[in-house]
């Protein structure tokens, strides 16, 4: 109990200092700091293990900072500074004007920008399956489709809003928690997938749609976002697109959709035995517009000279974006280690709940804590092992519990300032994250309500 009051004091602090507009990172990272403080010197736990300690607990708070940044440079922070390189390369040799000068005619035959965000919203719906990373989407649909929509008069944050709701739900086999959710229920994620997962995720992306685009254009009133701010919005991108598009080829406009084709051809979805993750798929994808380049201007000092631009884009994110996901995760771990997590779930086992009740509580569980650590793997790794014995308990299916819990864990990371996909693409567009998650947290309370509905009926 010593250990949830901690955290719960520490976690106030944190949320109070960010409210109040204090530096993201050092806010997230004083929170760590005295999380896993707390941890060593009330023997909470280990905070790192035997193998990892220095062997003095002191020391070894700041070692699993370190440790924290190392892991995620070499993995999705490398992968988000490859995407932001990328998108910089891009808007450098004009691909993303070329891009929307292709869409331009049929576009500007919608007249409501609201109805672009709805297929935008839906487009994205289509590639969960296939891209089963919100980071990972979410920068690619920056890359591809936000330089659309805003040429296309839409506000940048109900741009943003929507991008950021991409994956809303963590559906399909290529999910990591779709995949351990399958195990624990005892049956394959295909099964999992089709028979659970599908005809909640179809009925939803359909409510949805009309959710996060009323809750966008709400948001835009409210900002004081007009029409007519839009259209001048609009015009004044397309001054600038045409003056990239009298520079850059026609042909141009498939370079940044070169990743999206790799990723999706080359995945178990589409039957391919070869495997592409994001980070291969940017590096091909530059090394394509390098050529390109080449052909073009058949110089090579200049060619090789801009791929400095690929460098600058990624800098910019590990400076932005990867160092706010390191800090973000610090403070997770930091509930984790303290015990505080554990303490919850144990009094949720205990409570003697029925399982609407703990369907209810444990789904409000992963939602919070989620929304808190920025990640929805670190909440539902945390409790999906216990689910087994709870359902137990209660006399019930395994299904009709962890299902719920992976579906609520992900409304919750779409909702939180600090998950990386928010982070990423609020840093790209150089907003703030917050101003993004409070675009997306109404329509993931409402997503979350529908869900419970959902579950109460069918389990």
């Amino acid at each position: 109990m010593t250990s949830l009051i901690i955290a719960g004091i520490v976690i106030l602090f944190v949320v109070t200092l960010l409210i109040k507009g204090f530096y993201p990172q050092a806010a997230l990272f004083i929170g760590g700091l005295a999380l896993l403080g707390a941890t060593a010197a009330f023997d909470f736990g280990e905070v790192l293990s035997a193998d990892k300690s220095t062997n003095f607990a002191a020391f070894d708070v700041f070692k699993a900072f370190c440790n924290g940044f190392s892991s995620r440079i070499a993995g999705l922070g490398l992968t988000l500074m490859a995407i932001g390189g990328f998108s910089r390369y891009m808007e450098y040799v004009g691909a993303s004007g070329a891009l929307f000068s292709v869409f331009e005619r049929p576009l500007s035959k919608i007249k409501s920008p609201y109805v672009l965000l709805a297929a935008a919203f839906i487009s994205s719906q289509c590639l969960v399956v296939f891209i089963p990373s919100h980071a990972g989407l979410a920068l690619l649909l920056m890359v591809m489709l936000y330089p659309i929509l805003i040429r296309s008069g839409v506000s940048p944050l109900s741009a943003l809003g929507v991008i950021g709701c991409c994956q809303f739900m963590d559906v399909g086999p290529g999910a990591g928690s779709s995949i351990l959710a399958a195990q624990i229920a005892g049956m394959d994620v295909s099964e999992y997938f089709v028979y659970y997962q599908m005809p909640l995720w179809l009925g939803m992306v359909v409510i949805m749609t009309f959710v996060v685009v009323f809750v966008q254009r709400c948001w835009d009133r409210y900002e004081g976002w007009t029409e007519k701010t839009g259209a001048a919005q609009a015009q004044a991108a397309r001054r600038s697109t045409g003056k990239e598009s009298d520079c850059a080829p026609r042909i141009y406009a498939v370079l940044p959709v070169i990743p999206l084709i790799l990723i999706i051809c080359f995945s178990k979805v589409a039957g391919s035995s070869i495997r592409m993750d994001v980070l291969t798929a940017m590096v091909i994808s530059t090394c394509t517009a390098i050529l390109f380049e080449l052909i073009r201007h058949r110089n090579l000092r200049t060619v090789l000279a801009s791929f400095q631009n690929f460098f600058d884009g990624m800098g910019k994110i590990l400076v932005g974006v990867v160092s706010l996901i390191v800090c973000g995760e610090f403070f997770a771990s930091g509930i984790i280690k303290s015990g505080a997590l554990a303490t919850l779930i144990a009094a949720a086992d205990s409570a003697g709940f029925g399982l609407g009740s703990m369907v209810f509580f444990a789904g409000l569980l992963m939602i919070v804590m989620a929304f808190i650590m920025g990640s929805g793997n670190a909440a539902f790794f945390s409790f999906a092992p216990l689910t087994p014995d709870i359902a137990a308990a209660l006399g019930v299916p395994v299904i009709s519990l962890i299902f719920p819990m992976q579906i609520f864990v992900s409304y919750g990371r779409a909702a939180s300032p600090i998950t990386g996909a928010i982070i990423a693409v609020a840093g790209m567009a150089g907003y703030s994250p917050f101003q993004v998650a409070k675009r997306t947290c109404i329509p993931m309370g409402i997503a979350a309500v529908l869900t419970y509905i959902y579950c109460y009926i069918v389990f």
